[in-house]
């Protein structure tokens, strides 16, 4: 059987099981963040905590909330790791350097799981398990939080209320995050993944020496960085590491994992508005994108430009034999289409071409399907702003979902789609204007350029991923890479946030026979465009001087 027929079919069974579970996971993800009761486990949550699950908030406390928590996590994290010597099972790894520890941090709380250092030999599993892998349930609960304080805002009559940033976060962890991660996990430890508390496997090799095969709590860190959208691994390998990802039922396996949740989603979207109409428009467009981009780094890999790699029949460097060309490509699709960033080959060995592809679903905002969370409010906020550029086009107010899109609306959209590009073009200029960048990248060139510039988009987009010809370890990079990460979350979050309020303050309008229809192929069309045509006014300059001249090459 040929890698693209292997390909075809693992997409075949992948379409089918997220068909299988798309709408029980939607309704059920509805009723979570609708339901009044609380479980006994949350209730006592809400006392430690004290507080008041029953109080509804408007924005700029839910805002608050989460700007808080997110502040406290990184400042938890950072401490965890800055005294690691103390801590059990520390495998007597020391405290780690203060720009490495506050990169991370932030990287962690982010949801973006960037790693600028290597997790077998820097991080013992107590900060493993006590600090990164909780900040993946949290943060990935924070996303979904903001994602469905949107959609109540939009659902709202003139209360200005959105729910309750405490009670969104603990039943994020709680009702969905911890039981599907939980199942994961055992799949994947039945398929083959590691997961022990020892050090390592002591092992002697076929040149007579010893050698030590790090382990660590690998399948349950791997089911909830996948489940979340996370994607920092253990081990540095990530997902290419057989550990980690054990053969081709566990690849499935994973990018199911990636994308169930954001594609789930627009079904909850629907049920919530009261209109599945409207979800089924947002995930055509997500699933039209995603399916372009899987078409196209398949053709890229397997029609490489480079003398060895046409020798080679196909871009084989870089890329699991396990895996090959086509289940690497569409690995890679997830992963970036998302905000996961866990990897099963080395991007930085893609062809131009293909290498373009990853980048790009990142520079379109990774609204294909997105993170968890991050993707829903992301194509919401597209939304927003095609049904306003409809609105130029025929001198009418416009609106969504019943509520007028007027200037504070669409000042808060445009807020949240400007906050990207200006931290990724702005940190790119930035780092390849200084001399000293030269010194830490492997590749001069289109190539190089292509490098800084992933670096940033995959840091500005709380993605994760990363071309590994860059070296980051350098304070520089470490602080502006912070900076991206936390610059990339959170301006997009306020911006949301503050739409939110504002239309939730609103009542509803009556469409009318003006109103823009938002649940046909028309609209579908104008939204894809409006993602495409974003991206591509932004970035094309950047792009051309990068992987495009070098897919021209």
């Amino acid at each position: 059987m040929s890698s693209l027929t292997v390909g075809l079919v693992q997409v075949g069974l992948l379409v089918l099981a997220i068909g299988v579970v798309y709408r029980p996971l939607g309704d059920y993800l509805a009723h979570v963040y609708t339901s009044e009761e609380h479980w006994r486990v949350e209730r006592a949550v809400y006392r430690l905590v004290r507080v008041e699950p029953d109080v509804q908030q408007r924005w700029t406390t839910y805002a608050a909330g989460v700007l808080g928590f997110s502040a406290m996590s990184v400042a938890l994290l950072y401490l965890l790791q800055r005294l690691q010597p103390w801590l059990p099972l520390s495998l007597g790894r020391g405290a780690v350097d203060p720009a490495v520890a506050f990169n991370t941090a932030i990287s962690f709380a982010t949801n973006t799981n960037w790693q600028s250092y290597v997790p077998e030999q820097s991080l013992g599993h107590a900060v493993q398990m006590a600090g990164l892998t909780v900040q993946n349930f949290v943060s990935a609960a924070v996303g979904m939080a903001v994602a469905i304080a949107l959609v109540r805002g939009f659902t709202a009559a003139g209360t200005g209320r959105i729910g309750n940033i405490w009670v969104d976060i603990t039943r994020g962890c709680t009702r969905v995050l911890l039981p599907i991660a939980a199942v994961a996990a055992v799949l994947l430890i039945a398929l083959g993944a590691a997961m022990s508390l020892a050090a390592g496997i002591h092992v002697v090799g076929l040149d007579g020496q010893a050698h030590t095969i790090a382990t660590a709590p690998i399948a349950g860190q791997e089911a909830i960085k996948e489940l979340g959208t996370n994607g920092g691994g253990v081990l540095n390998a990530n997902s290419a590491h057989p550990f980690s990802n054990p053969g081709g039922l566990s690849n499935l396996l994973e990018i199911f994992l990636i994308l169930v949740i954001p594609l789930a989603l627009t079904r909850t979207f629907g049920t919530m508005v009261g209109d599945r109409r409207q979800g089924r428009v947002l995930l055509a467009v997500m699933v039209s994108i995603m399916a372009l981009m899987t078409a196209l780094v398949w053709w890229a890999e397997s029609h490489p430009n480079g003398p060895a790699a046409l020798a080679a029949g196909g871009a084989l460097e870089g890329k699991e034999a396990r895996f090959g060309l086509f289940l690497s490509g569409l690995f890679a699709v997830a992963t970036t289409g998302t905000s996961t960033g866990a990897v099963n080959s080395m991007h930085d060995s893609f062809t131009g071409l293909g290498g373009l592809v990853p980048m790009l679903n990142m520079l379109l905002g990774e609204v294909a399907p997105g993170g968890v969370g991050s993707g829903l409010y992301g194509i919401l906020v597209l939304a927003v702003i095609a049904v306003f550029l409809a609105g130029l086009m025929v001198g009418r107010t416009p609106e969504y979902l019943g509520k007028k899109l007027g200037r504070r609306e669409v000042t808060a959209a445009a807020i949240s789609i400007l906050a990207m590009p200006t931290v990724v073009l702005l940190g790119a200029g930035i780092a390849l204007a200084l001399p000293s960048t030269s010194d830490a990248m492997t590749n001069t060139g289109a190539h190089g350029l292509s490098e800084v510039l992933y670096a940033f988009a995959s840091t500005g987009n709380n993605n994760g991923s990363a071309f590994a010809g860059l070296t980051v370890t350098s304070d520089f990079f470490q602080a502006a890479l912070g900076l991206a990460m936390l610059f990339g979350r959170f301006v997009p979050i306020l911006a949301v946030l503050m739409l939110a309020g504002s239309v939730a303050a609103q009542q509803r309008v009556p469409a009318t026979a003006g109103t823009l229809p938002t649940t046909g192929p028309l609209f579908a069309g104008l939204l894809g465009g409006t993602v495409v045509l974003v991206a591509a006014l932004t970035f094309l300059p950047a792009l051309a001087l990068g992987p495009i001249a070098e897919a021209l090459a």
